[in-house]
């Protein structure tokens, strides 16, 4: 992946060597550290404490309480460091301060590496202030606390900014910090051993802000679990934006499988719009259960045909390919996850040269007598996987790992950091230890946690959800390249509310899933962290206005401009978008006062997104933004708030014409109107017109700031037709024409179904995927029951089963009942077809039974059933 990442020249010649000395992920890993140099040079060193011997033993024991370290003018590497502790501890020496003198600002600003050989499992923190402004929060990753064999050795770097530099003496204050939530039950955990410090001037500007290490974090945007189509496409845009990854590079998990039925129904127009957000793309497409190799051990026509069709229609627009999903847990054949490596490794350099390869998303599952997995089969002997545990084994899995460009490791709760199966120790076992970081960039696709998941007692967490989120999130920081949180919409581990059909569902009123014990959100956390470590560009030049105010405080401010990246590899995505960022890590409210120089003296305007429980409350839309290049924002956030503006230059912000106008009669005879987000659309007008004959709209509402509007001034029976303008501009959408009535939809939410076979939830759960059936052929008698719950006028019921086209009631009859008992005689009866629309004369009634009365081949199934009316007065 290209990307700028400040590297000192000794350690990029290591990471070459060392990466060409293994098979394993060579031409990733050296493509990834030859890039790094290109933009962030180092430049005179300005001090080292310390020699790089991998030992801490030349500093000092730690002493309690706070220590300092001034660095003298002939201080040179051959010193006693005595007076320099061998790393940082909360409970015992939480700060470390090292005074120093500069004669002249650097430039370009300084360059502060630390590499430690050791730290706890629980990922303390190192906050770097400069002359009491926070520079940045490292995330430092561990084995200590487990009873791994192997270290973790990893070189932290971070951009300090020339106007957090001052001539004469100057402090580099070096803090322990705990997470959010935790008392100090915390901070004896919290602690870390380094090999060496230093501090030296960059001789070129930054091409990134780099705070750690370079990180790129995404998640899954997949409608019920499993589909790719025009309601995930819609919503796409949506998360990446709320979350801040847009526009800076990251990557998603695109898993549309062979074996999901329309599973990748709108897959194009999926990738398109990540390229149009500048993100890209981990693709999982062919499903490896019941392959069954070719006596050579290469894969079946099919099975290529179906990886062929893939890569040449979609594979330019991807940049990594998946070759499994956990496939020991899920009962898969080591032997087909190798043919699809080598198969990938044959074709790719033809078809998709710039796409690498990802090992399978390891579960670790063990043989099925020590811990049982997934889809067995009933006459066969139990296993996981083929061979039996092959998935647990470092020496089975290195036969993919040696085939793949980039490692995987799939992690929950704080199963990272497990003694067995943990997904950061067993790459540590796989590659032999580590130097700087794992030997193999690690792209994980599946992090998170449920709702059910906690953190450690022994952390002492107030928020214990939460804090278990935060921490697995700040792992992968700490140590993995790329990560994904396992999806957006599904249930129990979900950033927003899930079980809902996107497709009909407005992206803007997505609301954020919350786990009510606890005040902060999934949702919360990841657009903290993300804002923090995972916008990248071209840092800004800026200043805090406010020093004294923030002196010492946990706030931190991210300016990048996003045209510096490099183009996407293979769909060629760019973005010139800027991002501001306003975080706040600390426990108390704060203000930050912020100057910021943008590249031009010009008119911005943009997004903002900030607190709120849905899309549209946490977004809003600026204009006038006159950057003379100077632009001043003052920002109060909250314990753990973060702030993002998306902003572009105003004249080149191009309004687009709404799409995707849904009107449809709600209660009270009024129409409800929503739309999908117009790039550069700050307000709409609502515009109508009563009949479709020929003649003039008028405007009935201007300037409406969010993409939904009620329009109450109806008429029963009348047809209306509604068009959607951006305010102040041309652009207007299609029209949307929808008749007023009070015969409306009714709230499924406390339906009660019963069926004569099979599983009637099926049919109301609002997926157009799933369904209900009878299980066998047609037959007289058949039925689906639904009770309404109150007594309401309905007068009209519609079945769909579009899915299953050939499997709708040859011929019906409808009943209804106002206790469930007395039927009475059918109040329709007809024939059946695919998309059925009963209408009836009106009938007050609880109860209402449909009834299949002859016989035929196919089942019946019903993918979704609605009945219209209105409640009895």
């Amino acid at each position: 992946m290209m990307r700028y990442v400040i590297v000192p020249t000794a350690l990029l010649i290591l990471l070459i060597l060392t990466s060409a000395s293994n098979n394993y992920g060579a031409s990733a890993k050296t493509d990834f550290a030859k890039v790094m140099t290109v933009s962030n040079q180092i430049g005179n060193q300005i001090w080292m404490l310390g020699n790089q011997n991998d030992s801490y033993l030349e500093f000092g024991k730690e002493s309690t309480g706070q220590s300092s370290f001034t660095v003298t003018p002939d201080l040179k590497q051959t010193d006693a460091w005595d007076t320099v502790p061998q790393g940082l501890n909360k409970s015992l020496n939480p700060t470390f301060t090292i005074n120093f003198s500069l004669a002249e600002i650097p430039e370009y600003g300084v360059h502060f590496r630390v590499r430690i050989l050791d730290a706890h499992k629980a990922i303390p923190q190192m906050a770097v202030f400069s002359n009491k402004m926070l520079s940045g929060i490292i995330q430092i990753a561990g084995v200590g606390g487990t009873t791994s064999t192997y270290p973790y050795k990893k070189l932290y770097e971070l951009y300090i900014p020339k106007e957090q530099l001052q001539l004469g003496n100057n402090e580099l204050k070096l803090s322990t910090v705990g997470c959010l939530y935790c008392t100090e039950d915390e901070n004896k955990f919290l602690w870390w051993k380094w090999d060496y410090l230093a501090l030296d001037a960059l001789s070129s500007p930054a091409g990134e802000p780099i705070h750690g290490r370079y990180v790129e974090s995404g998640t899954k945007v997949s409608n019920l679990s499993f589909y790719y189509d025009q309601g995930a496409v819609r919503h796409l845009p949506y998360v990446l934006k709320w979350l801040g990854i847009a526009y800076s590079g990251n990557v998603m998990r695109v898993d549309c499988a062979t074996d999901v039925k329309q599973g990748c129904s709108s897959i194009k127009s999926y990738y398109e719009t990540l390229r149009d957000y500048n993100t890209g793309a981990v693709a999982l497409h062919l499903h490896t259960g019941n392959i069954k190799l070719k006596e050579d051990g290469t894969l079946p026509a099919d099975a290529e045909n179906k990886l062929l069709d893939y890569v040449k229609q979609y594979g330019s627009m991807f940049q990594y390919y998946e070759i499994d999903n956990e496939p020991g847990l899920f009962n898969r054949s080591k032997g087909v996850n190798l043919a699809i490596a080598k198969w990938l490794k044959t074709h790719l350099p033809e078809l998709a040269p710039h796409v690498k390869t990802v090992a399978p998303g390891w579960a670790y599952a063990p043989k099925y007598n020590i811990r049982s997995c997934r889809n067995q089969i009933s006459y066969g002997m139990f296993k996981c996987g083929d061979p039996d545990g092959w998935e647990d084994d470092s020496e089975q899995r290195m036969e993919l790992e040696e085939l793949t460009d980039l490692t995987n490791g799939h992690a929950y709760g704080t199963s990272y950091s497990d003694n067995k199966d943990g997904s950061f120790l067993e790459n540590l076992q796989t590659f032999g230890g580590s130097e700087d970081g794992l030997k193999k960039l690690m792209l994980n696709t599946e992090y998170g946690t449920s709702d059910s998941h906690m953190d450690p007692k022994e952390f002492g967490a107030t928020q214990p959800h939460s804090a278990v989120f935060d921490r697995i999130m700040r792992a992968h920081i700490g140590y993995a390249d790329m990560f994904m949180q396992h999806a957006a919409f599904y249930p129990q581990y979900a950033l927003f509310e899930s079980g809902i059909d996107l497709n009909t569902q407005n992206p803007a009123q997505m609301k954020i899933h919350k786990n009510l014990t606890d005040k902060d959100t999934r949702v919360g956390i990841m657009r903290r962290l993300n804002l923090a470590y995972a916008t990248h560009g071209k840092p800004l030049v800026y200043e805090l206005t406010n020093k004294s105010e923030l002196a010492d405080k946990l706030v931190y401010f991210r300016g990048v401009d996003t045209s510096t990246l490099p183009a996407l590899p293979g769909s060629g995505a760019k973005s010139d978008k800027i991002l501001l960022n306003f975080v706040n890590f600390g426990t108390s409210t704060q203000t930050i006062h912020a100057k910021v120089t943008m590249p031009e003296a010009a008119m911005y305007e943009g997004e903002r997104f900030g607190a709120g429980d849905t899309y549209e409350s946490a977004r809003t839309y600026l204009t006038g933004l006159q950057a003379a290049p100077e632009l001043e924002f003052k920002e109060t956030l909250l314990p753990g708030e973060a702030v993002q503006y998306i902003l572009s230059r105003t004249d080149g912000v191009k309004p687009i014409a709404p799409t995707w106008i849904q009107a449809k009669p709600i209660e009270n005879h009024a129409i409800e109107l929503s739309w999908k987000e117009s790039e550069g659309a700050h307000s709409y007008d609502v515009l109508r017109k009563i009949g479709t004959a020929e003649g003039s709209y008028e405007v009935i509402a201007e300037q409406v700031p969010n993409t939904s509007f009620v329009d109450v001034d109806t008429l029963i029976g009348n047809k209306y037709m509604y068009q959607i303008r951006v305010s102040g501009t041309k652009e207007i959408s299609q029209s949307a024409t929808v008749t007023t009535t009070d015969v409306v939809a009714l709230n499924r939410a406390e339906w009660g179904v019963t069926s004569s076979s099979g599983k009637p939830q099926g049919a109301i759960d609002g997926s157009p995927y799933t369904r209900w059936d009878t299980g066998t052929a047609q037959a007289p008698g058949q039925f689906y029951q639904i009770d309404l719950k109150n007594s309401f006028t309905i007068n009209k019921i519609v079945l769909r089963s579009e899915n299953s086209p050939n499997d709708y009631p040859r011929k019906y009859e409808v009943y209804v009942s106002t206790d469930g008992f007395n039927w009475g005689s059918s109040v329709v009866s007809g024939v059946g077809t695919s998309v059925l629309e009963i209408n009836f004369n009106p009938q007050i009634t609880r109860y209402v039974k449909i009834v299949q009365t002859v016989k035929a081949g196919n089942y019946w199934s019903i993918h979704d059933l609605q009945i219209y009316g209105h409640k009895t007065d």
